[in-house]
């Protein structure tokens, strides 16, 4: 069994920056790909960003892009996202994800794990 906790989301003006942690206890991460979602409300889940378990292969949704940095520390067990530039749209409630694979998924049903998000408020 994983737990996930996410911690770092908050109250930020558009161009600024946040970062959001993700730690694991339970069993180590290194095995597994890991990912960040993010549900606005009203909306589905969507996929933001993935990491494969060595940190060698990230894949990002294409909004974010240039601004978003997936990283992991498996020593810590734990995945960070760096959000930069920040836009009213990226508003939402971001989940962190560990997958059953050691790969990048880009898909809801890969992962096994989730945590219990975190808010990000992005004010124009």
């Amino acid at each position: 069994q994983v737990q996930l906790v996410e911690s770092g989301g908050g109250l930020v003006q558009a161009g600024g920056s946040l970062r959001l942690s993700c730690a694991a206890s339970g069993r180590t991460l290194s095995s597994k790909g890991m990912g960040w979602f993010r549900q606005a409300a009203g909306k589905e889940r969507e996929f933001v960003a993935a990491i494969g378990r060595s940190g060698a292969i990230v894949n990002y949704e294409n909004s974010v892009k240039g601004r978003f940095t997936i990283s992991r520390d498996n020593a810590k067990n734990t995945v960070y996202l760096q959000m930069n530039s920040l836009k009213p749209e990226d508003t939402a409630v971001y989940y962190c994800a560990a997958a059953s694979g050691p790969s990048v998924y880009m898909q809801r049903a890969a992962y096994d794990y989730w945590g219990q998000g975190t808010q990000v408020t992005v004010s124009s």
